[in-house]
This record gives structure tokens, C-alpha cells and sequence, in this order.
């Protein structure tokens, strides 16, 4: 299956579209789904990343069970173009993006998933705008400084956790599937087509994403006092009591499975799974799990029993009732 004209995978039943935001920015954003509540997704940041990679599963099938669906491309990836730079590298751009994206297409109220980046985006987004998130998903990322980068620092030295390299890409389709691989457990995941798409997009924001890279990623001491205090959620994400779930894979291998644990123990008001056979991108290697989770926490708030089994719901603490059914 050839790209579209517009360089990504076509997906069947999902929309490509565009919407102009402030600054002259052309945002682009799969969307599908006629009525329903609203969901909007958002990727991860490796370069390269985009909706189509990492919610093409999700998006139908949301649609097919009476969601309406929007999945944008984040300034720096996929084939956004803010050749400006309106929006600043890192998560304090990303939310002013994604309120300026909501409030374009008139999506006052909304359920919000976010992977990877998108999970720190998307818990930076619900301490900025409580009021617009109905509830929210989380897959494999960072829960900002309610875990310490010196807690993580001691989880990797115990283990003798070595993070795989992600910064391989020099231009090719080689390197790129070389970086994909450490993000997606299931490697029947990984075609040519998604591989040159990646590699498309990688390269059209090649400094941009970098940038953003070296902003989103620096640890929370190195912060200048403006930032640390805007992305600081201590005292704040942990008392929030928006309805919230949590899913990270046993495979991951960018974050051991102890740095879950340890956020789990900071989050008393999220409820926590953890699926086997899943790695970082959760939603591509287990995409029927993922979308019946998502489908049933964002229908009904309520994760079914059989679903919560299947998805490997944490035994680490009692179950938080009425989002996992008894």
C-alpha cells in the first residue's frame, strides 16, 4: 500500500485534515467518527512520530463505537508546518498548541490519550485546562517531578538499566526501522510503508524536533525557575480528581517496569495496567487490547472486569472502585 499524496499510510475510515491556528500555523490531524463524545489523541516524540504512526489502529475503531475522533500532528512532527517556530520547543508549546487545535475545531469538552510525549503533554495539558478534560489515558511516559530524576537514576543503576539508543537516525529508512524497533515490541508492526513515512518526516523537521527533544527531555533541576515551576506536578496531578487510567507494557524497553511502580505510588486517583507482550507503544503492539480499554474507560468510565484481566490490571494496590468493574 503506496503513501498518500500527502505522504502518510491511508487508513480506512480516518480522514486527513488540516486547520489553520494562530501564528500561521497549518496544523494537520486525522480525524473520524460523525457524533459522539470527543477523543483526541496525541504521539509520542521520537523522531519521526505522528498521529498516523501511532494511533492508526485506534482511530477506526473508536469512530465504529460512537466516539469522534482527533488525532493532530505536534508542532515538530509529522507533517504539521510551523516554519516559524510559533510554538516553543517542549511541553509548554505543545499544550498552547493543543488548546489553540481544540478551541479552532470548537472542542470545548473532550476525553484526552496521550503515548509517550503525549502522556507528559497530556497530564501537562490537564493541570493547564481542568476544565476542558472529561477524562484521560495514559501509556508510558513520565508523570513529571512527583517522581524524582535521581529516583529514576537509582532504579537504572540497581538494574543495570541501559536505554537503548534514539538518536540512530541519519537521514535513512535503515535507521529509522533500526529506531522503531526499540518502541514497538511486535515487529510484524513495522512495514515499509509506516518506515518511509517515519523517514519522511523525520527529515522535513529534522532541527525542529531536535530542539524540542533537547527542551522536553532536560531534567527537571537543569530547568530555569519559570519552567520547573509550570511543569512541576507535585501537590497538583496526584490530588486531580479527573477520572485517569494508566496502561504500560511489561516489554517496554526505554523505561523499566519499576519506574510504573514507582509512579503508581504517586498517582492514588489513577488506575494502573500493566499488558504483557506490549512495549513502549502500547496501542500498535496490543491494538485490540488497547482500543477496548480505551473504548470502554472513555464510554463509561468504567474498565469491563474481562477487559481489566486481559489488559493486566495492577495488583500492586486495592482496585479503584467503579473505574474497574468488580
Amino acid at each position: 500500500m503506496a503513501l498518500t499524496d500527502e505522504g502518510i499510510v491511508p487508513v480506512e475510515g480516518v480522514l486527513s485534515r488540516w486547520v489553520r491556528l494562530p501564528g500561521g500555523v497549518k496544523a494537520h490531524y486525522l480525524t473520524a467518527g460523525d457524533e459522539g463524545p470527543v477523543v483526541v489523541l496525541l504521539h509520542g516524540g521520537i523522531i519521526g512520530s505522528s498521529s498516523t504512526a501511532g494511533w492508526r489502529f485506534m482511530i477506526p475503531y473508536l469512530a465504529a463505537q460512537g466516539f469522534r475522533v482527533y488525532a493532530p500532528d505536534q508542532p515538530s512532527f509529522g507533517i504539521t508546518e510551523d516554519p516559524q517556530g510559533f510554538y516553543e520547543p517542549g511541553p509548554e508549546g505543545h499544550v498552547d498548541f493543543l488548546h489553540d487545535f481544540t478551541t479552532a475545531l470548537c472542542l470545548d469538552r473532550f476525553h484526552l490519550g496521550g503515548n509517550s510525549m503525549g502522556c507528559n503533554n497530556t497530564i501537562q495539558y490537564v493541570m493547564a485546562h481542568p476544565e476542558r478534560v472529561i477524562s484521560y489515558a495514559l501509556i508510558a511516559g513520565a508523570i513529571g517531578d512527583l517522581v524524582a530524576d535521581e529516583e529514576y537514576d537509582a532504579i537504572r543503576q540497581e538494574l543495570g538499566w541501559v536505554v537503548p539508543p534514539l538518536n540512530l537516525f541519519d537521514g535513512t529508512a535503515t535507521s529509522m526501522e533500526k529506531m522503531m524497533r526499540a518502541i514497538i515490541y511486535r515487529d510484524e508492526a513495522i512495514d515499509p510503508d509506516l518506515v518511509e513515512m517515519r523517514t519522511r518526516a523525520a527529515n522535513q523537521h529534522l532541527e525542529a524536533a531536535q530542539r524540542h527533544s533537547k527542551i522536553a527531555f532536560t531534567r527537571a533541576s537543569d530547568l530555569p525557575a519559570n519552567l520547573r515551576v509550570r511543569r512541576s506536578t507535585k501537590g497538583r496531578l496526584d490530588r486531580m480528581d479527573i477520572p485517569a487510567i494508566y496502561l504500560f507494557g511489561q516489554q517496554d524497553v526505554l523505561r523499566p517496569l519499576q519506574d510504573a511502580y514507582l509512579q503508581e505510588s504517586r498517582l492514588p486517583n489513577v488506575q494502573f495496567f500493566f499488558p504483557a507482550e506490549c512495549g513502549h507503544q502500547g496501542q500498535t503492539d496490543q491494538p485490540e487490547m488497547f482500543n477496548t480499554v480505551f473504548a470502554e474507560f472513555f464510554g463509561t468510565g468504567t474498565v469491563s472486569r474481562a477487559t481489566a484481566d486481559w489488559a493486566g490490571v495492577s495488583r500492586n494496590r486495592p482496585e479503584l472502585p467503579g473505574v474497574v468493574a468488580e
